[in-house]
């Protein structure tokens, strides 16, 4: 009987442990990845795009500021309803007169509604949309006053918005070197001037005249109008050249005067729904 040796044993004993190892330590196939971990992640969408809208909230009842400092008015309703119909979001930023065109050219602001009338010269450095607000110069003088039409301000004391069309009619009429024009930062400025005696009238925009007049029955004031004063014609700017943006304004506005909105804004402010639609302006307020 053949013996075996520890050394035979061991060696035996080596090798079927070596095989053990190599078989234990082989390539293993990874689990197949599952469907969910396979697919790739799915991109966020992109956030819609805000519009800018600057507007000088100095101008009751197209914009001002109510007393928890939000910006108010016909012309904010107007361009909410205006985003509204055409798809897009607007927010508003308080922007003053002076300056509020640069604003747009710089691209601070997406766009501009603060009662700005369409004239030859505004539409050679912005786009317009299509017209939303008749208007028309007023004159405001106290009741007691013997003014009765716009020639009798050549040699008075008047009252105007810098940089309006008010601001430029009565500098046509008394010539551009008159000290009797004062300008002020916004009309209801110019009317408290007139209040306390320093100017003899003030002529601006007719919608902010009337409501003044209207919510001061204390100031005693009395509105005249005259036949020299030609229609003008509120619109909504944008940066020269911008066709998108004014396609989708327009688009705005065509639809809030189609479904009867603009109708019922303009009530709500005027009492009243508009006599006509706007029509385009050949000539220059605000």
């Amino acid at each position: 009987m053949s013996t075996i040796t520890t050394r035979h044993f061991l060696q035996s004993t080596g090798i079927v442990l070596a095989g053990l190892m190599l078989a234990a330590c082989g390539k293993q196939e990874p689990p197949a990845p599952s469907a969910a971990a396979s697919a790739p992640a799915a991109a966020p969408a992109p956030a819609a795009k805000v519009y800018v809208v600057g507007t000088d909230a100095a101008y009751a009842p197209f914009e001002s500021q109510n007393e928890k400092g939000e910006i108010v008015g016909f012309d904010i309703d107007v361009v909410k309803a205006v985003a509204k119909n055409a798809g897009i979001e607007v927010k508003f930023l308080n922007t003053p007169w002076e300056g509020i065109f640069n604003s747009v050219a710089q691209g601070d602001r997406d766009l501009l509604v603060s009662a700005i009338t369409i004239t030859p010269e505004r539409k050679q450095t912005l786009d317009f949309s299509e017209p939303y607000f008749d208007a028309q110069q007023l004159i405001a003088v106290r009741k007691d006053s013997k003014i009765t039409k716009f020639d009798d301000l050549k040699n008075l004391k008047v009252g105007v918005q810098n940089g309006t069309t008010g601001d430029e009619v009565i500098t046509k009429l008394q010539g551009k070197s008159t000290p009797n024009v004062k300008r002020f930062e916004s009309t209801p400025l110019a009317l408290k001037e007139m209040e306390s005696g320093g100017v003899d009238a003030v002529v601006a925009d007719n919608g902010v005249v009337v409501h003044y007049v209207n919510n001061n029955p204390d100031s005693k004031f009395k509105t005249l109008t005259d036949s020299s004063f030609a229609s003008e014609h509120y619109g909504i700017a944008v940066k020269k050249g911008n066709a998108e943006l004014l396609e989708k304004i327009n688009k705005g506005v065509a639809g809030i005067k189609a479904d009867g909105t603009y109708n019922q804004i303009y009530t709500q402010y005027f009492g009243s729904a508009p006599a006509a639609a706007p029509a385009p302006a050949a000539a220059a307020s605000k």
